[in-house]
């Protein structure tokens, strides 16, 4: 059987389908996750990206 660590909190879990919140595992993890990535915590590192110029866009 596949053995994975939660990426929050390090807890060893089953990779299964029975596993619901997989690859973390709880729910709480799964949020606190998603919260550090809308608070911006978390990046994909790459180039910034420029927003388009406001304008002369006829």
């Amino acid at each position: 059987m596949l053995e994975v660590t939660c990426p929050t909190c390090g807890k060893t879990i089953e990779w299964t389908p029975a596993q619901k919140w997989r690859p973390f595992c709880c729910e709480r993890c799964k949020l606190i996750d998603l919260g550090e990535w809308l608070a911006e915590e978390k990046r994909i590192p790459g180039e910034p990206v420029m927003p388009p110029e406001s304008g002369d866009e006829s």
